[in-house]
């Protein structure tokens, strides 16, 4: 048990205990047979809620039996309801053989699920749970007087975003889908990629009040039955009143470790879902938003483009080095600044020295005070156009970074080559495909500035030592966070920093997957399986 769960179980276990006796289970309450019943319930639970739909209508030649249609409005499909339920109950079958099944048969609901209704999913309900779940997740239900059970009728049909371009994951060759906030739009999008039989699809509701649909997708035969298996207890374990988002999932099924590093894997791209399933891995699917997660997520998760596999073997791997250098950058630069500039003044030339020591000179503070005050600046105006209108947003964060720096220098609060280090640090942390690993490099860049001007080069070294062993040490699902690096995997680094050939990329992640492990089937393949 950590700090944070003993704080917890310390602070609010009395009121924990009290309000899971106010929150007990309800059991599943049976339908009545009386439909007048059913309907009152129904009104009565839902509050009589202008947007939920009731229809009484009457079938048959005589027109004696009474059928009740309920459906919530701006969630199911009203063409549907009036083309295939509708009608067909109302006109289609009035004078025909099953009319006269009907009068005469006292299994009215299996003759209209299996000869009226021409609706493609229909399920049996027979209590009130499964009724509310339903017809609040845009389904129509049937119920008929005299009969303690009913149908519901797929009729689910809501707004949606489309199918649109990536906003965050952005590339210059590549698909340009998306992700929406439709859980059934985005299982296609995968499917049309992987036409595998073996692509499986479990579907849970969680959460006590949103229930909220939630779905993992991965590809029998080729992921770990252990992953699926974890990925199964961990979402069953769940218990919260609501599920708004992809975030409360992550925080909620990741390793219990305390880290600033992202141990689940978020995407808004359809490409790299099949990607990472085709290596063995395991998506989660949350109705509601555009980001999917996956699991395991290794630590070269985030720092890999999909581009990468687009394009040439040889230009990725220019760009890959690139990103690398680009995240030492983002994370070591300014404080190898503040500790060259402090403490060892002797590893510059002496050009440069004369030429930094020249634009100091009439900077009222240290170089860690210098630094701090210009990523505090920096990360305030990158913030504020985030959350500022698009129109202005961009405009207002160029322009201000621009006036401010220079108006900075002209005061003589900051060195113009502080200005420098901290726009290179800033442009090298857009480097990050991933958004999520973006904020932390961001995140440890100030305590990296701490120990720079605290023990300069040494406190630097003793940093970057702590941070490789706290990476080491983490898990996710079973899997080593540092894999293939540590543990070293020969064979899988293949695809880390250099990206090889296309028909060299032979086998899948080892860690991860445990059978299945070839790839591509050439020469080699055949020779390696031959044992020659």
């Amino acid at each position: 048990m950590n700090f944070f769960e003993k704080w917890v179980s310390k602070s609010f276990k009395e009121s924990f205990e009290r309000d899971s006796e106010q929150q007990q289970i309800e059991p599943e309450i049976p339908l009545h047979t009386s439909l007048q019943d059913n309907i009152r319930d129904i009104k009565k639970t839902l509050g009589n809620s202008t947007d939920i739909v009731i229809r009484e209508v009457r079938i048959g030649k005589s027109g004696d039996q009474l059928i009740g249609i309920v459906y919530t409005d701006g969630l199911a499909d009203k063409s549907a309801i009036t083309d295939f339920i509708m009608e067909t109950l109302m006109l289609n079958i009035k004078g025909t053989r099953l009319d006269k099944k009907i009068q005469s048969s006292t299994n009215i609901l299996q003759l209209l699920k299996d000869y009226a209704l021409t609706i493609g999913d229909i399920k049996d309900v027979s209590d009130f749970k499964t009724l509310y779940n339903s017809v609040l997740s845009g389904e129509t239900l049937i119920l008929i007087d005299g009969h303690a059970e009913g149908l519901l009728a797929s009729t689910r049909s809501w707004q949606d975003r489309g199918v649109t371009e990536p906003s965050a994951e952005s590339v210059v060759r590549g698909p340009r889908e998306s992700f929406s906030e439709t859980m059934r739009t985005n299982t296609s999008l995968i499917r049309r990629k992987i036409k595998d039989p073996n692509l499986w699809l479990e579907t849970r509701q969680i959460g006590r009040v949103t229930q909220t649909d939630v779905a993992i997708m991965f590809i029998k035969g080729i992921a770990s039955d252990k992953i699926v298996d974890e990925v199964r207890a961990r979402l069953d374990r769940i218990d919260i009143d609501g599920i708004l988002e992809s975030g409360y999932i992550e925080e909620l099924i990741q390793d219990d470790t305390f880290t600033p590093f992202p141990t689940v894997f978020n995407t808004e791209r359809p490409d790299v879902v099949a990607a990472e399933l085709l290596e063995g891995k395991v998506a989660i699917l949350i109705d509601g938003t555009p980001f999917v997660l996956v699991v395991p997520a290794l630590l070269i998760s985030f720092i890999h483009s999909p581009e990468d596999y687009y394009q040439r073997a040889d230009i990725s791997s220019l760009v890959r080095i690139l990103r690398y250098i680009g995240a030492f950058i983002s994370l070591l630069g300014p404080s190898l600044y503040v500790a060259l500039t402090t403490f060892h003044p002797q590893m510059l030339p002496t050009a440069m020295l004369i030429s930094i020591a020249s634009q100091r000179e009439g900077v009222p503070f240290p170089a860690f005070l210098e630094a701090m005050l210009m990523e505090l600046a920096f990360e305030i105006l990158r913030e504020a156009g985030l959350r500022m209108p698009r129109t202005i947003g961009t405009a207002l964060s160029v322009v201000g970074t621009l006036v401010i720096g220079q108006a900075a220098v002209e005061a003589g609060l900051v060195s113009a080559v502080m200005v420098i280090v901290v726009s290179l640090t800033a442009i090298s942390g857009f480097v990050f495909p991933s958004y999520s690993m973006s904020s932390t490099i961001r995140m440890l860049r100030f305590p990296m500035i701490g120990l720079a001007a605290t023990f300069g080069l040494f406190g630097i070294i003793v940093g970057l030592i702590a941070l490789i062993l706290h990476l080491c040490s983490l898990r996710t699902f079973g899997v080593p966070y540092m894999s293939p690096f540590a543990p070293l995997i020969l064979t899988d680094q293949k695809d880390t920093i250099l990206r090889f050939p296309r028909w060299a990329l032979l086998s899948r992640p080892r860690l991860i997957n445990e059978k299945n492990m070839i790839r591509v089937e050439n020469e080699l393949t055949q020779k390696l399986k031959r044992g020659e």
